[in-house]
């Protein structure tokens, strides 16, 4: 099985971490998650085509947060419906205050 190129991110994304020492394999959720969250198109991309739309849509199903314009963008590039992500069901069951 030949192995896959690293994917190409931008250092920012990961600001808090070693991004020399990222383990893209061993901590995958972690780099997907991040990517979805502060990562641009190219970012996306990169990482769908190292995990594949298989693993990136379980992951984007499955997290417990991603900014709400986030996961509308996440959404639209896995296909799949608002009620289908978890952090979209934690957001309906715990509302925060109105914004006045």
């Amino acid at each position: 099985m030949e192995k896959k190129s690293k994917p190409v991110f931008e250092k920012r994304i990961f600001w808090d971490v070693d991004f020399e020492k990222i383990d893209y394999d061993a901590k995958a959720n972690f780099v997907i998650e991040r990517v979805f969250e502060r990562g641009d198109v190219e970012d996306i991309r990169q990482c769908r085509r190292y995990y594949g739309d298989k693993k990136v849509t379980q992951v984007l199903l499955n997290t417990r947060f991603l900014p709400e314009h986030r996961t509308h963008l996440a959404s639209a590039v896995i296909n799949r419906p608002l009620e289908d992500f978890r952090c979209y069901i934690l957001r309906q069951s715990n509302p925060e205050l109105f914004p006045y």
